[in-house]
């Protein structure tokens, strides 16, 4: 995906309808759902439990950090792998550190570790009353049914976590399932940005230009594009009639934006209709009041998302 949306801050509203079949949902329903389960399975790569998990394995770079944890469900695999997967880091700042990362650590050690971070950080932000409640048992057990209807096909980071056991824990399953859930969905997007004709850079911009993405600062110094790298991308988009003079999105950058959520939609619809109005309602209910008690808990820097 282009990069982390801003988290909510409590329940998001969900969709209604006559029924309790996929039919009825809201076309939105899926990515209101997925904001709030995203936002938790985002919290692990912003907290120090995973700096550290995989420090104690050697993994000491925070690129290396971010490369490795997510990419390790994959295997041992390469840079080219790792760039095509991830989409929007810049091809040398992944060769920096892939493969050179899985001598460091073999794939099944980062994964394990990567487990225990999100134990400690699940437990950090919500407590042990939380981690332990029928809520969370409730929502794993429904997030984990959504995944049921999800698909490998044309989806390798998505495929690549379904081939993970299920964890024991109810945080670490509904965790997993956010992950799977997660994935599938981004792997999706990154087939709409291309309809969209939007490289690497210009959809980190554009996404950064509608206030729901990372700051540019944040964007440079974690996907490693330098400021000739996004200036170049912003002309590029100005030429396109998508950006004004000052930056901001034109009438028609909107349009695009939209129309690249959209068809994001429709390409993840998929799990949402198999868990049916209710249970996407419930799950966003649940999933909100988790991620917005990890918002409050200070999960993610203060100045993560913004256009400047």
């Amino acid at each position: 995906m282009t990069s982390p949306t801003a988290p909510p801050t409590g329940p998001t509203a969900s969709s209604t309808g006559p029924s309790a079949t996929g039919a009825a949902l809201h076309p939105r329903a899926g990515r209101r759902c997925h904001s709030v389960l995203n936002a938790l399975h985002a919290t692990h790569y912003f907290s120090p439990d995973l700096g550290r998990e995989l420090g104690a394995l050697g993994i000491t770079h925070p690129r290396a950090v971010n490369f490795a944890a997510r990419a390790a469900a994959m295997g041992a695999v390469g840079a080219g792998t790792v760039t095509a997967a991830f989409f929007n880091y810049k091809p040398e700042a992944v060769a920096a550190h892939v493969p050179a990362v899985w001598r460091t650590a073999a794939p099944e050690d980062v994964l394990a570790a990567r487990l225990r971070a999100v134990d400690a950080t699940l437990r950090r932000l919500l407590g042990d009353e939380a981690v332990a409640s029928p809520e969370m048992a409730e929502a794993a057990e429904l997030a984990l049914r959504a995944t049921e209807a999800c698909v490998r096909s044309a989806r390798p980071l998505y495929a690549a976590h379904a081939d993970l056991p299920v964890p024991d824990a109810p945080h670490l399953a509904y965790w997993h399932a956010a992950t799977l859930l997660r994935e599938h969905r981004g792997d999706g997007h990154l087939a709409a940005l291309l309809d969209a004709e939007l490289d690497a850079v210009e959809a980190l911009v554009s996404h950064t230009a509608t206030g729901k993405g990372m700051t540019p600062g944040r964007n440079l110094r974690t996907r490693g594009w330098t400021q000739e790298d996004w200036d170049g991308a912003v002309e590029r988009l100005r030429e396109r009639g998508l950006l004004d003079a000052e930056g901001e999105l034109t009438q028609a950058g909107v349009e695009l934006r939209q129309t690249v959520e959209e068809r994001t939609d429709r390409l993840d619809r998929a799990p949402y209709a198999h868990l049916g109005e209710a249970g996407v309602e419930r799950l966003t209910e649940l999933g909100g009041a988790f991620a917005g008690a990890a918002l409050a808990a200070g999960a993610f820097p203060a100045d993560l998302f913004g256009k400047a």
